[in-house]
């Protein structure tokens, strides 16, 4: 059984390869990644690193040779770019005739209205129509997506939001990383759907286990989202990054990522990492 995971050197790619090594043998595990010089410490556990560049399909058809389960970690950048990539990605898993196909989706991928979902929609109906079996891990949120906003708050800034009353499930990515594992090692995951999230909390809820974390009071703003943008832009945020962000905090709102699950616990088969301890590490 060969497995392989695309992304490798990334954030949560790491992380997914890392909980893979303490029960997967490192000759069972290849990687795909665009720049292997970064992947050479997983070379020298003996891992399979392969040359794979989402853009480059040819590169694509070597690195998933031999595949018999393969984690297609979705790639960064705007939406025509991801959509082209992923279509690279899935048409060279199904010329390989890799057996199973994990993908890193968004909540509520197929109904959701926020932005960001669009590119997991079109690729999990790609995926689909490959005919090859498929587990769609929709991930939530990453409590590290929040970290500029707690070094701010830690800095004496309070937490801006115009996300208003909408609830997010914010989890850490050691937590989604464990899940991916599991699916990617585990059977029973054919042509399913997870919704993987933490317990859903407001901007007001989670303000307040921050501030008990850093045993302090965090003021919360409010604000709307012409001036939420205006406070980004004046924290240093490029223009091109701020309708993003605004998205982001309009999508929250209109509750884009309120869905109720424990998909991820069951996933884990143990507790979530609480938010504080989560919050902990990441302030520490």
């Amino acid at each position: 059984m060969k497995l392989l995971v695309t992304g490798a050197t990334g954030k949560l790619g790491a992380k997914i390869v890392d909980t893979l090594l303490k029960t997967v043998p490192a000759n069972e595990l290849a990687v795909s990644v665009r720049n292997p010089e970064k992947a050479e410490g997983l070379k020298a556990q003996g891992v399979d690193v392969r040359y794979g560049d989402f853009d480059k399909p040819e590169s694509l058809d070597t690195a998933f040779a031999g595949i018999d389960r393969l984690l297609i970690i979705s790639a960064d950048g705007d939406t025509e770019t991801r959509i082209r990539q992923h279509t690279n990605a899935v048409a060279a898993a199904e010329r390989a005739k890799v057996g199973f196909i994990a993908y890193t989706s968004a909540t509520d991928a197929k109904e959701s209205k926020l932005f960001l979902a669009e590119v997991h929609r079109f690729t999990e109906e790609a995926i689909i129509q490959t005919g090859i079996p498929y587990s769609f891990l929709r991930n939530n949120w990453y409590l590290e997506n929040e970290i500029g906003s707690i070094q701010g708050v830690i800095a004496g800034a309070p937490w801006v939001t115009s996300a208003g009353n909408g609830k997010v499930g914010w989890a850490l990515q050691q937590d989604y990383a464990e899940a991916a594992a599991a699916v990617l090692t585990g059977t029973g995951h054919d042509n399913s759907v997870y919704e993987l999230s933490g317990p859903l909390l407001t901007q007001e809820e989670f303000v307040s286990v921050l501030g008990t974390v850093l045993g302090k009071d965090v003021p919360l703003l409010q604000v709307d989202d012409a001036k939420y943008a205006e406070i980004m832009k004046g924290a240093g945020i490029p223009d091109f990054v701020l309708p993003i962000l605004v998205g982001i905090q309009q999508g929250i709102r209109e509750g884009t990522l309120e869905i109720e699950s424990n998909d991820l616990e069951k996933l884990l088969g143990r507790p979530l990492t609480p938010i504080s301890e989560g919050l902990a590490q990441i302030v520490k």
